[in-house]
């Protein structure tokens, strides 16, 4: 045994263990070289004369164990190897590199790509992407269904105000005549329509609504209160305030308009809606002095009296138009306070 581990009656070839041959020691010849060159497992050296078959190996001392090629172009022996010839390989050197002049191996085939998970594909793919519904797409069947009905009352009545607040507003006509009072019962009180800022000749007059009372003591005395300005007390309420309450705004307005609208300049009744302004005028003046505070501690009001100030809006300026800036005042008759006045008969 060798060095190398090999039995010593091992055949090398031209890569052996010990690089080339000595040049002292012949090769065995067992059979006739090859016509190409190559060896056979057990033949003799390559016939072409090459160095590492009759020479000494190269005077730089380079090994086909260190990985580097040979020296007649065949591929490289990696360091280390071993050849092992026995009696279970059937005499065969299992650690010999093809000679020169072989047919390289062919390449190993490239490992198939694996097959994608069709679960793992499924979740991470899945395919065209659909916007997702939004609005009333977005709901069930029967929802929507309720929406579009819902939708539909609402368009109806939008219409049927329209058309109502156009048939106030519109000069006498047929329709005016023949259903006046259902028109405006939607109209009043909430949707009144004041036409009067693009007439000709606008509104340019300030009206204040002012009330006193006559209250009866506790000891049964009674007194007369000063003018409380109720219109004043309104301005006061919305100035400043983002929000104001309709109440605030045309509450007492609208009361006086209806009184004027109902009664003459003496103030008597012109019909039969007269008797109505007067009730409901009456009802907030008690409201608001109940407010104010007006009959003191035990005191009762007896009687108020209504009056309204007007006076005239100043001209700008620069106009020359002149105007009486005189306040005009319209006093009615002391109405006495009845128990349907107050706040409880109210209710």
């Amino acid at each position: 045994m060798d060095a190398y581990g090999t039995d010593s009656d091992a055949r090398r070839g031209p890569d052996g263990p010990g690089g080339a041959p000595d040049p002292g020691e012949a090769p065995e010849a067992s059979g006739p070289s090859e016509p190409d060159g190559s060896l056979e497992a057990g033949g003799p050296s390559e016939p072409d004369g090459s160095p590492e078959a009759d020479g000494p190996r190269e005077p730089d001392g380079r090994s086909d164990l260190d990985g580097s090629p040979a020296a007649d172009g065949g591929p490289k022996r990696i360091a280390g190897s071993k050849r092992i010839a026995g009696p279970d390989t059937g005499g065969a050197d299992l650690g010999a590199w093809p000679p020169a002049g072989a047919a390289p191996a062919p390449a190993p085939a490239p490992a198939p790509a694996p097959a994608p998970d069709s679960t793992s594909a499924s979740t991470s793919d899945p395919g065209p992407h659909l916007a997702p519904r939004t609005g009333v797409a977005a709901l069930s069947p029967r929802y929507q269904i309720g929406a579009a009905l819902a939708l539909a009352v609402v368009a109806v009545v939008v219409c049927v105000h329209v058309g109502m607040v156009f048939l106030h507003v519109a000069p006498a006509n047929t329709l005016t005549k023949a259903h006046g009072k259902a028109i405006d019962d939607w109209i009043y009180p909430e949707f009144e329509q004041n036409w009067k800022l693009f007439a000709p000749n606008p509104l340019q007059q300030n009206i204040a609504l002012q009330v006193r009372a006559e209250v009866q003591a506790k000891n049964g005395e009674l007194r007369t209160t000063g003018w409380y300005d109720l219109s004043a007390e309104d301005g006061r309420a919305i100035d400043g305030n983002l929000l104001p309450s309709h109440t605030q705004q045309n509450e007492l307005r609208r009361a006086w308009d209806f009184f004027v609208a109902t009664h003459d300049s003496t103030n008597r009744s012109t019909g039969l809606r007269g008797t109505l302004s007067e009730s409901y005028l009456r009802r907030i003046v008690m409201l608001r002095l109940d407010r104010d505070d007006v009959s003191g501690n035990g005191g009762v009001i007896e009687q108020v009296q209504v009056r309204s100030r007007t006076t005239n809006v100043p001209p700008p300026k620069w106009s020359t138009e002149k105007i009486s800036d005189k306040p005009m005042d319209r006093v009615l008759p002391w109405w006495p306070v009845t128990a349907a006045d107050t706040d409880g008969g109210a209710e």
